[in-house]
């Protein structure tokens, strides 16, 4: 086993800091594979952040930008946090065009669009109501979000 990045042989982080390469942004253990987001370039749980992956146009040699939120579409990705901040980073710095190794122009206006619906859909602080007026979470067995 070597040692770990960032700290001398046989030395620990302080005992009362996080080591972010083993957390998540809330401080837990992770569940699962860490993923860098390519806009704000932190690390974060692959389950918050969505996947993005390119596709090259048949008709001129641009490449578009889609977003995989079920990680399923081959070729190689790139993770982004689902917020406008990063995404408007990412480009800034034309992040996607290095992290998923293309030398073509690319086009982003997908993975935009992906990212307004989500913002649209996020449920708002309001409880969601149901038709006999109750809200949907207060049954158990309700199927209703």
């Amino acid at each position: 086993m070597g040692r770990r990045k960032g700290y001398a042989a046989g030395a620990r982080p302080p005992a009362d800091t996080v080591d972010s390469r083993a957390t998540d942004r809330t401080g837990l253990r992770a569940a699962g594979p860490m993923r860098t987001c390519i806009g704000c370039r932190r690390t974060d749980s692959w389950l918050v952040l969505v996947r993005v992956v390119a596709q090259r146009q048949a008709t001129d040699d641009t490449v578009s930008i889609l977003p995989d939120p079920r990680h399923r579409l081959p070729g190689r990705g790139a993770w982004l946090h689902p917020v406008s901040v990063c995404f408007e980073q990412a480009v800034r710095r034309k992040a996607f065009g290095r992290a998923l190794r293309l030398q073509a122009p690319v086009e982003t206006s997908a993975v935009a669009a992906y990212l307004l619906r989500q913002h649209q859909h996020e449920p708002t602080s309001e409880t969601t109501q149901t038709q006999g007026g109750l809200p949907a979470d207060e049954h158990p067995m309700s199927t209703q979000q």
